[in-house]
Formats: structure tokens, C-alpha cells, sequence
């Protein structure tokens, strides 16, 4: 009896190492299935990869027979049928026919290589551990290499060390991709699949290969694809709420604290530009999370500002001139706004270490935010205030 467990593990396999997404998957019914794949653009190619059983096998040819002698070397695909009818009665008992593709590199015409094997299979892909794309270097065309584990790497060495100068067809869904001749015993568990792929198709190839067969075919009863609305409105919602937000706070910076809160406002603009700019670089996508985690870093800014505007005007209470106010302000408050932000960073790295997707979104704002604010609270908003006081002596501070 299929194991829905196994089943549910194969398709969520050929999805995380195909799109780098979390898949979900949970009973339906008896015999039913869901599948959640969050986050898939192209639902047409997921379909299909889900779709694939993989039946990898490794047949011997029947080279010896007369038959092999009397079919043809290659066809045009649509001859298959005709060549099956034509040879059913003449195959021995224990071959069959199968069909190899070949593309030709400089016409892209595509042709049929017929072979005649026998039925048995020597060994599947059950034994496989690893498929990876490659380049062959002498034809610079990609192949997928595979690796079998240790039961499978001693059934590889007997069949080849018992079938020396014969050929082994590499099968999969009956297609034929590859047919070599086994020069001498193969020993290590290793071999390839080569045939005209492109670098698209090696790699699905590899996918399914990896992933290894479904352990019963797959029927699509429905597919539903949920367009991203809901989503759009969230973040746009959650935009207009941190320009609403912004806004209110460059207000009451200026209200405050006047031509000091202009100053902290300018520090607060290049903050943003700073962090939008970061994220724009790694081309990283603003969720919900991530506006949360700019929106913090905005009231941080904010928060170092007032910290040193008001040990400013401690300073200038007890008599102080504008230019001293300013440099022992800034350096009384400088231990107090570093440690809050160090340990905000260290929060932000261990968020982004251990969280899902959306708390990582929120930590690597945070964490730029907040990187990016020790740089305009510290020294952006004291190179302002040291400009205005390098034009003459500064007699009077508007904070």
C-alpha cells in the first residue's frame, strides 16, 4: 500500500530543490492530496515536475540478435509507431524496442535512435543518492552525473565487471538517453547521463533524478492559483501607514526641537534613502515584515536624536556655549545610543539566524536600520551641526 507520508516527502523534495521554497502538502481525503507551493511563478512547469514518475533504469542492448541488425540506425519521431508495428512479431521473447532522442546542434532537427534491449532491468534508481548537471568539456554540452549509494555502488561494479564490451542503456521512463559500452568494470558508484540536453533540461533532469520516482503516479483532480491581491493590499496598506508614520515624526521633530529637529529630520531622510538603497542592491523583496522592521529603524533614529538634543540642552541650562553644549552632548549621549544599538544588532542577527522567512525580512531591515542610524544619528547630524558652527562663532542654538 502507497505510504502518503513518502509520498508527501517526494513532492515537497522535487519543490524545495527546484523554486527554494517552503511546500506544503496535507491530506485530503482517502486517496487525496494538497499540495501548497507558495511563492511559484511558472505553475505550468510545477505541474509538470510534480507530474513526472522518474523511473530510472539500466538495461542491457541485445546487440547479438538478428533483429537488432534489421532495425534501422535512426527515424523521424513520428515513425515510431510504424517500426513498434512493424518489428512486434520479430523481437524475441525478453527484448523490447525502445527509442532514444537526438537533437542535432547546428540544424536543431530532432531524430529517433532505435534500440533493442532486453526487458530486465539490471538496476533502478532506487540506489541513487545524487544527480548534478555537469559540463562535458570536449562538446561543452551539459550531462547529468549520478552517484549511487554503497549497496547500489557494488551492484554497479558486478553489472558492468559481468557485461564487459556490451552496452548498458541508461533509461528513464522509457526513453533512452544514453547507450555505452562498458569499456571494463566501473567501480565507485558513478555514472552519467549525456544527450543533447539543454542546460534547462539537465537541470529538471537532475531535479526529478534527486528527488527520486513517485512511488505511484500523481492525477490532478484541481488547480487552483491564488493571485497575489490580498498580499498587494497588506503592503500597500503597510507602505501609506510608514509615510503617515514618517510624516507625524518629522512634524514633531521640528515643532520640537526646531532648526536641531530640521537637522535630525535630514538624518532621518538619508537613513531611509540609505537602508532603501541597501535593500534595492541585494534585491531584496519588501514584505510586511520588512516595512515593520524600517518603520523601527525610523523610531530608533528618532530616539538617538532626542538623546542628544536633550543632554544638549542639559548642557546649555548650566551655562555652557552653543559649541561646547554641542560636543559634550554628543559625547555623553554617544556610549548610551551605541549600547542600545548594539544589542538591537545582536537581536537582529539571532532573529535572522533562527527565524522563518518573514522574521528574517524583519531582521534584515532591522539589522540595516539600525547599522545605518549609528552612521547619521553619530556622525551625520555633528558634520551639520560642525558646518554651521565652522562659519563663525555660534551665539545662539535653535533646539
Amino acid at each position: 500500500m502507497l505510504s502518503r507520508r513518502l509520498l508527501r516527502i517526494k513532492v515537497l523534495q522535487i519543490f524545495y530543490a527546484h523554486n527554494k521554497v517552503a511546500g506544503r502538502t496535507h491530506r485530503q481525503s482517502e486517496n487525496e492530496i494538497v499540495i501548497q507551493l507558495p511563492g511559484v511563478k511558472d505553475t505550468n512547469r510545477a505541474i509538470d515536475l510534480v507530474g513526472k514518475t522518474a523511473i530510472l533504469e539500466f538495461k542491457l542492448l541485445d546487440d547479438e540478435s538478428p533483429v537488432a541488425a534489421q532495425l534501422p540506425g535512426t527515424i523521424l519521431p513520428s515513425e515510431e509507431e510504424e517500426i513498434l508495428k512493424q518489428y512486434a512479431d520479430q523481437v524475441p521473447e525478453g527484448d523490447e524496442v525502445l527509442f532514444g532522442r537526438v537533437v542535432n546542434r547546428e540544424t536543431g532537427v530532432e531524430t529517433k535512435l532505435v534500440y533493442l534491449m532486453k526487458k530486465q532491468s539490471l538496476m533502478t534508481g532506487e540506489f541513487l543518492t545524487e544527480a548534478r548537471v555537469n559540463i562535458d568539456q570536449r562538446f561543452n554540452e551539459p550531462y547529468v552525473s549520478l552517484s549511487f549509494d554503497t549497496t547500489g555502488a557494488k551492484l554497479f561494479e558486478q553489472i558492468t565487471a559481468n557485461n564487459v564490451k556490451k552496452r548498458l542503456a541508461i533509461i528513464l521512463d522509457d526513453n533512452v538517453y544514453s547507450a555505452p559500452v562498458i569499456r571494463e568494470k566501473i567501480a565507485g558508484g558513478n555514472a552519467q547521463i549525456s544527450g543533447s540536453f539543454t542546460m534547462q533540461e539537465a537541470k529538471d533532469l537532475a531535479i526529478v533524478l534527486r528527488s527520486g520516482s513517485l512511488p505511484a503516479p500523481l492525477n490532478m483532480l484541481q488547480n487552483v492559483t491564488v493571485g497575489p491581491s490580498l498580499g498587494t493590499d497588506s503592503i500597500n496598506a503597510g507602505v501609506r501607514a510608514g509615510i503617515i508614520g514618517s510624516i507625524l515624526v518629522i512634524v514633531f521633530m521640528i515643532a520640537y526641537y526646531r532648526m536641531a529637529g530640521v537637522i535630525a529630520d535630514f538624518a532621518l531622510f538619508l537613513n531611509i534613502i540609505f537602508l532603501i538603497g541597501i535593500l534595492s542592491a541585494f534585491n531584496a523583496t519588501l514584505t510586511l515584515p520588512g516595512i515593520a522592521g524600517i518603520i523601527l529603524a525610523i523610531g530608533m533614529a528618532v530616539d538617538s536624536n532626542v538623546l542628544m538634543f536633550e543632554r544638549i540642552r542639559e548642557e546649555l541650562r548650566l551655562g555652557k556655549t552653543p559649541r561646547a553644549a554641542i560636543d559634550s552632548g554628543y559625547d555623553k549621549a554617544f556610549w548610551t545610543i551605541f549600547d542600545s544599538h548594539v544589542t538591537t544588532l545582536i537581536t537582529a542577527i539571532v532573529l535572522f539566524q533562527f527565524g522563518t522567512g518573514p522574521i528574517k525580512g524583519f531582521a534584515v531591515t532591522l539589522g540595516w536600520g539600525v547599522f545605518i542610524n549609528l552612521f547619521t544619528a553619530l556622525i551625520g547630524t555633528k558634520t551639520v551641526f560642525d558646518l554651521m558652527s565652522s562659519k563663525g562663532e555660534m551665539k545662539k542654538l535653535s533646539i
